[in-house]
């Protein structure tokens, strides 16, 4: 998962940084790292006899055991099971994976498009990158990557290094996954078409009507404040008046891009974010600092169980000054702070330093035990089967953690963002023929198809044309089907008929980008956005919603049905 981490990472001599990961390992189990490294070593004398007696370990390996091993590897191995007895973010890359990992967030690279955390030996989807190819076809969140190519990708040895070997390739080339979702029985297949990974993070941004804006942010990287504040303006410049800000699926990434964006909505020097952790040195507050674009005006923020981290620092911040009514489900509950620490070798350090806490004093990150990462990773899972996806009653409040917002409404702590309005996961469209179709392809090679055959039609019209006036005719829908048999997917009328009105947006949508979002030189996939967003449950609410958005801004909680404390 891509961590909310100051822009630049910290360098530092190579003995000095070495040194404390070496001599950690031989600390009890559950000592946070680097105790002695940042504040000043109480135990000096303890933590170089552990020292002594790895080295020593490590030397008698090297001269005298039977065979010729990799003494590297070694080091590595045990750094990464040392690390393993910490939170589930503190974790460490080897050069290659560490140069691999930061391109998610620096630069563009070809492969399938997912955002993943390796857990207990298993590949877990935090989520697909928006506009990729894992997304295109159906990769969802939670999902677990078991097989690449027939070859198996849980087990002893697993590493991110082969994770992006195998993942990573030439664009246009196929990979074949076999992956696990939730609780079923059987796994599913699906063949990924590798592509450029697009750097853009502000995936869509256009105007709903004359006075609703929308912007899709999915995720933090270099480019995002940037991004942002050229998609703002342009949609001032065309009336807007209200805003909807999308934050669902949004990983995190760079926390100073997240705050940046709070400053353009958050007016006067308003606290934004905080962190405490048990160095002094690395407790930091963020306030707002210059007059941004859209201070005045309601906004409404979309987020999920798939928004983490920087996600959830700027939809806290937002909730917390009554500054934009949350929608949705709550969030991930990643509030940990991760320090970079770049290595003599080029390999990287990422050490949790502290907490990140909103405006009112609430801790983002979600409870986890030392040592138990397989049982944190379950915890979307965990949610699904209770049924928090599905029922606001199913979410548990814990009532020792308590704050107030601005307007002193009732937020809760204890992992995540809770939303100001609930909205469930609408799976009434799902159905196993639906999967398939994404995980062959199937839809996104027939719009492709269908562009090319119909290009001259196509470009008589622009795309507003299109978006109100073209259908998916049955015949289309029919063709659909006949490639889905070729490539061995059993018909089923029923589950067509279920799913049939999102496969008709998505072949809609699929088109649109096709035909007029290539043309784009803005990274933008307003089209598809377009088509699919007023089927989404989510976003309908929102539009529903600005009632209340104003209501909250004005700091009229009246007609909110919320819970304010006296």
């Amino acid at each position: 998962m891509s961590q909310p981490t100051p822009d630049k990472p910290i360098q530092n001599s190579p003995y000095v940084v070495r040194l404390p990961i070496i001599i950690s390992l031989t600390l009890a189990a559950g000592m946070l790292l680097g105790a002695t490294f940042f504040s000043g070593g109480k135990k000096l004398t303890d933590v170089a006899k552990g020292y002594a007696k790895f080295r020593e370990v490590l030397m008698l390996v090297e001269n005298n055991y039977v065979d010729s091993v990799n003494t590297d590897e070694l080091v590595d191995y045990s750094i990464a099971k040392m690390l393993e007895k910490l939170d589930p973010h503190t974790s460490y890359f080897n050069a290659e994976e560490a140069t691999t990992a930061r391109s998610q967030l620096e630069s563009g690279f070809d492969g399938i498009g997912v955002e993943f955390n390796i857990y207990n030996d298993t590949v877990y989807v935090v989520s697909p990158l928006s506009g990729g190819p894992s997304e295109s076809i159906g990769i969802l969140s939670g999902d677990r990557i078991l097989k690449v190519d027939g070859e198996n990708l849980s087990g002893p040895g697993v590493t991110n290094a082969k994770v992006f070997k195998l993942l990573r390739g030439k664009r246009g080339s196929e990979v074949k996954l076999h992956i696990g979702r939730g609780s079923m029985k059987d796994g599913l297949d699906f063949t990924v078409v590798r592509d450029r990974i697009p750097t853009y993070s502000v995936d869509a941004a256009y105007m709903v009507d004359q006075e609703i804006g929308y912007i899709k942010v999915s995720r933090f990287s270099e480019t995002t404040y940037d991004e942002f504040k050229t998609a703002l303006s342009s949609l001032k410049s065309a009336g807007l008046k209200k805003l909807i800000l999308d934050l669902r699926g949004n990983p995190g990434g760079y926390m100073e891009r997240a705050t940046s964006i709070a400053d353009e909505l958050i007016s006067g020097n308003k606290l934004l974010v905080y962190t405490d952790g048990k160095d002094s040195r690395f407790d930091r507050k963020t306030n707002a600092k210059f007059d941004g674009m859209f201070e005045e005006g309601p906004i409404v923020v979309l987020a999920d169980e798939g928004s983490a981290s920087a996600s959830e620092i700027l939809a806290g911040a937002l909730q917390d000054h009554d500054r934009a009514l949350v929608v949705g489900r709550r969030t991930f509950g990643k509030g940990l702070v991760q320090m970079p620490i770049r290595l003599s070798d080029g390999s990287e350090l990422r050490l949790t330093i502290s907490r990140y806490y909103t405006p009112s004093g609430r801790s983002i990150q979600k409870h986890y035990d030392l040592g138990k990462g397989e049982v944190y990773n379950e915890d979307l899972t965990n949610r699904f089967n209770s049924g928090e996806y599905f029922s606001a009653d199913s979410i548990k409040f814990d009532s020792t953690l308590k704050y107030k917002t601005d307007g002193g409404r009732l937020v809760y702590g204890g992992g995540g963002i809770m939303p100001d309005v609930f909205v469930p996961r609408d799976t009434s469209m799902n159905s196993k023929f639906l999967f398939e179709l994404y995980a062959k392809n199937i839809i996104r090679e027939y719009a492709l198809r269908y562009v090319n055959d119909h290009k001259k039609v196509l470009e008589k019209q622009n795309f507003n044309e299109y978006l109100t006036k073209f259908n998916v005719s049955d015949a289309m829908v029919n063709e659909l089907v006949q490639d889905a048999k070729k490539a061995g997917i059993k018909y089923n009328e029923k589950e067509l008929n279920r799913s049939k009105p999102l496969i008709l947006a998505q072949t809609k949508g699929l088109i649109g980008r096709y035909q007029w979002g290539r043309q784009r030189k803005d990274g933008l996939n307003n089209e598809i956005f377009q088509v699919l967003n007023p089927m989404d449950n989510v976003y309908q609410e929102a539009i529903k919603q600005f009632g209340k958005a104003t209501d909250l801004e004005k700091g009229d909680f009246s007609s909110l049905n919320m819970t304010k404390e006296k």
